[in-house]
């Protein structure tokens, strides 16, 4: 009996564990089938190469879209001022009625009421050049439009660019100061097992935890620093500005190749700004010719068909003796006295196109400025990667003897922390250096006018 109940015993346990046993698979699996859904939906982030980056910034930017519609409304400009050659035609429907019938004595003379369809067609012979100028103007106008576009192109692919360099050096920064983080807090805790056996002073401590909060407070700092420059791409892009930003690293760099002279030359050469300059002359030259348009007389062409009549259709009636006609008639006007209104409006165009002119000079002084600047940025950056990049390993090998020397008591925790923050100063000058030069070498390139997209 005793042996029954201890078989029936076990079978319940048994039974129990197999039902546990199966709760617990159901409950895996659906957490496996949950986390493999949540896992295939979400997207992985996008990795941006520099290439990629520049085409999102130009396919996607607010600014060359509106320097895409300044062309388009220069384009049609143009084409409005070359219609002023055609001829124009026009239409008059006119309805009068008066309150008492003509008559001459008791014979009437004309209709009460009358209707009037005139079509006239004007074409002008000679308006003192200023049709053709007008157009001239206006074609200039929208190459004008068609070099800013271009020049918008360049400063959003330059804009790119920094942006691009400016993340990654950010990004850089952040792991460096993550790792000083990281090691200070080592060396606090070695400081603190000294301490606490007798072995080092209580002030090797307290610097360590001192150093520790200074470089947590930097680590914040460049926090900041990345996701502001993050927010800045996104918003170049047309991005949500919290969206997070993976992009493609680019470690290896080349040298710039060329001296300040064949910056200057090229410069001098492709500068969109110093073609819109030329532009920018040649329509106040156009504009002083378009003020002398008074100088001359104007010279139209008119013809003209009308239909008269004393109901709507305009088809004759009572005493309409004249139902329908036309005529060409030939006009020539000339406002040869306006009180030197027309001399002083061509000396305001003759000011303009000296400003013009003025203008292109200032803009190439600040051209070559602008160069040297660039080109004296690049060749600062290039030489201090040079420099610097051999200097972290003399800082790595002095920061691992201190920490060697630390432990055995031959060093103190000054010396270490001192270490430290050398090594962290001196990878921050090699990134610096190799971001900024990229960015300087774009800017070089936009200095010097040119498309450069890598």
């Amino acid at each position: 009996m005793h042996q029954s109940i201890a078989h029936q015993g076990l079978w319940l346990s048994s039974s129990r564990m197999r039902i546990y046993i199966l709760y617990l698979s159901i409950f895996i699996f659906i957490h496996f089938l949950v986390f493999s859904l949540s896992y295939a939906v979400e997207e992985p982030a996008e990795t941006f190469t520099l290439k990629h980056a520049i085409e999102m910034a130009l396919k996607s930017n607010i600014a060359l879209k509106i320097s895409k519609e300044e062309s388009n409304a220069a384009l049609a400009s143009e084409k409005k001022q070359k219609t002023n050659f055609l001829p124009t035609f026009n239409a008059t429907y006119q309805y009068e009625y008066i309150d008492e019938e003509p008559t001459m004595g008791t014979i009437a003379t004309g209709p009460q009421k009358e209707y009037t369809l005139i079509s006239k067609v004007t074409q002008p012979i000679f308006a003192g050049f200023s049709l053709l100028n007008q157009y001239k103007i206006a074609k200039l106008g929208l190459d004008a439009a068609k070099i800013n576009e271009k020049l918008k192109r360049l400063e959003i692919i330059f804009e790119a660019k920094k942006m691009f360099f400016s993340i990654l050096k950010a990004q850089k920064l952040l792991q460096i100061s993550q790792d000083t983080v990281t090691q200070i807090t080592a060396q606090k805790e070695v400081a603190k097992n000294f301490y606490e056996v007798g072995m080092t002073p209580l002030n090797d401590l307290l610097q360590a935890k001192v150093e520790l909060a200074n470089s947590k407070q930097e680590l914040i700092s460049a926090q900041n620093n990345l996701e502001i420059a993050e927010s800045n791409f996104n918003i170049l892009i047309r991005r949500p500005i919290n969206e997070s930003v993976k992009l493609e690293d680019v470690l290896n760099y080349t040298p710039f190749g060329h001296d300040i002279d064949f910056c200057l030359k090229m410069a001098e050469k492709n500068r969109l700004e110093l073609k819109i300059a030329d532009l920018e002359i040649e329509i106040a030259e156009k504009e002083v010719k378009l003020a002398q348009k008074d100088y001359y007389p104007s010279i139209n062409l008119e013809g003209s068909y009308f239909q008269r009549g004393t109901e709507w259709d305009v088809d004759g009636g009572d005493y309409i003796y004249d139902p329908e006609g036309w005529g060409i008639t030939a006009v020539a006007s000339w406002d040869f006295w306006e009180w030197g209104r027309s001399n002083y409006e061509v000396k305001e165009k003759l000011s303009h196109l000296s400003q013009a002119q003025y203008q292109k000079i200032a803009i190439l002084d600040n051209i070559r400025i602008e160069v040297k600047q660039a080109y004296l940025n690049t060749m600062e950056s290039e030489k201090n990667i040079i420099t610097v990049k051999k200097a972290i390993e003399q800082a790595e090998e002095n920061f691992r003897i201190n920490k060697e020397r630390y432990k055995e008591q031959i060093a103190t925790s000054t010396d270490v922390l001192d270490a430290q923050t050398l090594l962290s100063k001196t990878t921050t000058n090699y990134y610096k250096a190799l971001y900024d030069f990229k960015i300087a070498k774009a800017s070089i390139y936009k200095a010097m006018g040119q498309e450069v997209m890598e």
